[in-house]
């Protein structure tokens, strides 16, 4: 199976946790991407993906999000036939 996260999927995981929805949110997130890492579903990213992690402002929460998004195995390119 494959799946797509946005960032705002990615970033979950670091938002504060005190909050039942955001803790079962960011369980969820980090359940699905175990299973992508040991290969039963893969993470599919993309260019946009790219571009929003470069935008995050905190060096060390952009270099935890960028850890997570590098388990994806296929990247999506944003062209024309998309665009339209």
């Amino acid at each position: 199976m494959k799946i797509y996260f946005d960032v705002c999927c990615l970033n979950r995981p670091f938002d504060d946790q005190g909050q039942e929805r955001i803790r079962l949110e960011s369980e969820a997130v980090i359940t699905i991407l175990g299973r992508c890492h040991s290969k039963t579903m893969t993470l599919l990213s993309s260019e946009i993906v790219d571009l929003e992690i470069s935008k995050i402002p905190g060096e060390d929460r952009k270099q935890k999000v960028m850890l997570l998004s590098s388990i994806s195995k296929m990247n999506i390119i944003i062209g024309d036939d998309i665009m339209n």
